[in-house]
């Protein structure tokens, strides 16, 4: 494989990848703005927007395996150019959307390739190739506490766009800033191979983890992640507005969200590198289970809100960096994009049904108590299935030694 050149340092790979991902997923955690205005002005339900969060939700996770295996095979620079081009475009056409079928194509396929192809799964598996064993679940954290950043600076962002100049320049805007991924993805083209990298085939990897129960386990419980958090993120502006609280309360919330989600990250990528990553990634399911039956069962406040928000915060892409790092803990990283990947369809399938679900059953009962409840109950199913997990290294007979 060919090497990558002197300037692209570890700390350069991690900075222009922590930008990326604030870029991408910041953006994306925005869309809950757009409910109110986008329906009211396009005369539509909320359940038009929201099939259209499910559907980019589902071809972002559907996208991502592939994209990830493009990254693992020749490296994941060309795969950032489509994805920036995507989602600039994505978001510049949304904003000129007029049917649901506009909205499905642009809000759901376009930026939905475009997330698969700048998200966690293939930046990630960059990171953490470029950073030693004992040093890469702090990296991972830190790339995606930079996503929670992202979410914290582009919530407040999106909010003035929209009041300053309508949704519709504001979507324009941010397709503009959506571009700016290009340029960052060139620090981290080309492929290193790591050290010890076994010779496994990327059909190998794949089979080696369909076999591994522990590997399914993660992923069904990243299916109740992806359900809760876009869940949240698209409904829970509407529902603090339906409450009585305001639009800039709304957006506070979740600005709240990706700021708590910075500690949360970065800590959970800390604490991995420590303490058995199943466990913690048990207590994180368990702690949002506590959180959403206490925010239920007491009156809806703008403070009470944003102490959800805070607790809520402090699990939200938590459970990304002790994912990504278990995958790669247990079957190496040569491959990490790939199965990262096929673990994150999970979390998109997850996020399909959550989006779709909240809009669904809001226009057929006008509440959402039914997918707070829901979320509830799948949090505990979630910790019950980390617990099991065998989070011991796969020791395979070829092993590369080191360069």
């Amino acid at each position: 494989m060919m090497a990558a050149p002197r300037w692209r340092t570890p700390a350069v790979v991690l900075l222009c990848g922590g930008l990326i991902l604030m870029l991408a997923l910041g953006t994306r955690q925005s869309f809950g703005l757009f409910l109110r205005p986008m329906t009211i002005d396009l005369g539509c339900g909320r359940g038009v927007f929201s099939f259209a969060i499910a559907l980019q939700n589902l071809v972002w996770g559907l996208g991502m395996p592939i994209a990830g295996a493009i990254a693992d095979r020749y490296g994941a620079g060309r795969v950032l150019v489509v994805g920036g081009i995507a989602y600039g475009f994505g978001l510049i056409a949304m904003a000129h959307s007029a049917t649901p079928l506009d909205l499905n194509v642009t809000t759901g396929l376009l930026i939905g390739v475009g997330l698969a192809c700048t998200g966690f799964g293939v930046v990630l598996g960059v990171v953490a190739r470029a950073f030693p064993p004992e040093r890469r679940s702090f990296a991972v954290g830190a790339a995606g506490s930079c996503g929670s950043l992202g979410q914290f600076a582009m919530l407040p962002t999106g909010q003035a766009l929209i009041s300053t100049y309508g949704w519709v320049s504001a979507l324009v805007i941010l397709g503009a800033l959506a571009f700016l991924i290009i340029p960052l993805g060139a620090a981290l083209a080309g492929r290193n191979a790591a050290v010890h990298e076994s010779d496994q085939s990327i059909g190998g990897a794949v089979r080696e983890a369909a076999s591994h129960r522990g590997f399914w386990l993660l992923t069904a419980s990243f299916f109740v992640c992806g359900f809760q958090t876009v869940f949240v993120m698209t409904h829970l502006p509407a529902y603090a507005v339906d409450r009585g609280l305001t639009p800039t309360q709304g957006m506070t919330a979740l600005a709240t969200i990706g700021f708590c989600n910075i500690i949360g990250s970065y800590a959970a990528g800390a604490l991995g590198g420590r303490y058995s990553k199943k466990l913690l990634l048990a207590w994180l399911y368990a702690v949002r289970a506590v959180a959403i039956s206490i925010y239920l069962v007491t009156p809806v406040s703008a403070a009470g809100t944003y102490l959800f928000a805070a607790v809520l915060g402090l699990t939200w892409l938590a459970t990304v960096p002790l994912t990504n790092s278990l995958v790669g803990q247990i079957f190496g990283v040569k491959y990490l994009s790939t199965l990262f990947s096929i673990s994150f369809l999970g979390h998109q399938l997850g996020g399909f049904i959550g989006a779709w679900a909240g809009g669904a059953v809001f226009d057929a009962t006008n509440s959402y108590q039914i997918v707070w409840l829901a979320s509830i109950a799948l949090s505990v199913i979630a910790a019950v299935l980390c617990i099991p997990i065998d989070e011991r290294v796969i020791v395979r007979p070829a092993m590369r030694a080191a360069a």
